[in-house]
């Protein structure tokens, strides 16, 4: 039997939620990607296949990845305000609902995205 890899475990848990969670124009997804450097979140309507807004925490100022995750959310959050979107849907990619996705989350609420 093969081991799989932690690529193959977080892509697998990925599939797990995107066979339940999809947006829409009034509700879209909010999809979160971690890497070792950077966070990138996108805002996307399933229904059409497009995105609304996306941010990085690269073009974020900030001194620790959790600092920039969470400037990123606020970032987003104002980009979604701008398009009127407040509630979303939350993708978190099959990463762990802790540390940088946590922050990002919690930022995201507190800059006034319902989810």
């Amino acid at each position: 039997m093969k081991t799989l890899t932690n690529i193959e475990r977080r892509e697998r848990r990925h599939r797990r939620v995107r066979a339940k969670v999809s947006g829409s124009a009034s509700r879209p997804r909010l999809s979160v990607f971690k890497s070792n450097t950077r966070v990138v979140a996108q805002l996307i309507d399933d229904s059409k296949g497009v995105t609304l807004a996306a941010v990085s925490s690269h073009q974020e100022k900030g001194k620790t990845p959790r600092e920039r995750a969470e400037m990123a959310a606020r970032t987003l959050a104002k980009q979604a305000e701008g398009k009127k979107i407040s509630a979303v849907v939350f993708d978190r990619g099959g990463f762990q609902y802790q540390g940088t996705i946590k922050a990002f989350a919690d930022a995201a609420r507190a800059a006034g995205l319902q989810f």
